[in-house]
């Protein structure tokens, strides 16, 4: 899952990168207020998507003694500073600029020739070239994100992608298509509002356009900081949960179980929690043949002018009963988490505490007779 992220990332990131330098000198070449936005868009967007690089590089470091779960959880506070910080005050320098832009409307360029590199070029086709340029690499970055993210959701079995983007379990992912997407958009923006006011000679278009991009920023900003928000409070993983109730349900030694508990401490790890009753006909099968081979094998370490010895023979039999019973709890322990892990594998830790024996209401203490007791 995190390969596919980080690929679609990187991408994002030289393909920004690029984008937001041409950008910027085409804003400075037009005086363009929504070329400006776009450059400052284009440059949150590279300096969030290299935040979303640091974070899935911190996230794939192994549990130590700090961190007992591993660093999963970081991508998502590098993800939420990127979108709450990064997005904000791109968004606010982007209102500032348009506010700036609209009480200067005359210095803002609607055409006309500029001077580039000892050539008089026209405003309108440097906007032109570096826009369709930059739809062009957005469009490309956009399509590879889309494709792993259409992956995802196949994989998921979701086929909304609207609940997708917000219930989603990878925010690294959501972030880069949702940037992407807000990318190409705001090109198609920019380009629309320098157009028009190309065409009405009227610089209050390329201002109003430039609005509309900033306060995209602050929209995405809401977004992410959201769907990073509900990752880092505990929330629970419900598949995970479904797959340990299903196989608990179906195991014939399992009386019930209760106090089901879980935790996404990223995509790939969730740590399960439960408690369980054993039933105690399912336990007490074949207790008396192990209980018996502990004692032989206990017995063997004994001196043989020990053997006889009282004392000694109620440890050896009451330690032999507490090892054959923990042997066969371990045992069906181990088939619960080796099931539920096949239905759920992203779950890392399941902890099952054994909370007792279940009585049977079925059983007849008058069929009891010292043969088969």
């Amino acid at each position: 899952m995190a390969g596919g992220s980080k690929k679609a990332v990187v991408y994002a990131i030289g393909g920004n990168g690029l984008i937001t330098v041409l950008k910027f000198l085409a804003a400075f070449a037009t005086s363009s207020a929504s070329m400006m936005n776009e450059a400052v868009h284009s440059l949150m967007d590279t300096v969030n998507q290299i935040f979303l690089l640091l974070g899935l590089k911190q996230s794939e470091r192994p549990a130590d003694g700090l961190y007992a779960f591993g660093h999963g959880q970081k991508k998502y506070l590098w993800n939420l500073w990127s979108a709450i910080g990064l997005f904000s005050i791109g968004a606010g320098l982007g209102l500032a600029h348009a506010w700036h832009s609209w009480h200067n409307l005359h210095e803002v360029k609607t055409g006309g020739l500029v001077n580039l590199f000892g050539f008089q070029v026209s405003s309108l086709w440097i906007s032109g070239v570096v826009l369709t340029i930059a739809l062009v690499v957005e469009g490309y970055v956009l399509m590879i994100a889309a494709r792993e993210f259409s992956a995802r959701m196949k994989q998921e079995g979701e086929t909304n992608p609207l609940k997708f983007i917000i219930e989603g379990d990878d925010p690294t992912l959501t972030a880069v298509v949702l940037e992407d997407s807000v990318a190409v958009l705001g090109v198609i923006l920019a380009g629309t509002g320098i157009t028009l006011s190309f065409i009405t000679q009227n610089a209050i278009w390329d201002v109003l356009f430039s609005v509309v991009i900033a306060v995209m920023l602050a929209v995405i900003a809401f977004v992410l900081g959201a769907v990073n928000m509900r990752l880092l409070t505990d929330v629970r993983d419900v598949d995970a949960e479904a797959a340990f109730a299903k196989v608990a349900d179906a195991h014939r030694e399992v009386e019930k179980y209760h106090d089901l508990r879980s935790v996404v401490v990223d995509e790939a790890h969730t740590v399960v929690v439960a408690e369980i009753e054993l039933r105690e006909e399912a336990l007490m099968q074949g207790l008396p043949e192990r209980v018996r081979r502990h004692e032989l094998g206990l017995i063997e370490n004994i001196p043989d002018e020990r053997r006889g010895d009282i004392a000694i023979q109620e440890y050896v039999t009451r330690r032999a009963a507490v090892q054959a019973t923990l042997e066969r709890t371990e045992e069906i322990i181990d088939e619960l988490e080796g099931r539920v892990r096949e239905l759920a594998p992203q779950i890392s830790h399941i902890t099952i505490e054994v909370e007792g024996i279940a009585d049977d209401p079925d059983f007849d203490f008058d069929t009891l007779s010292p043969s088969n007791a």
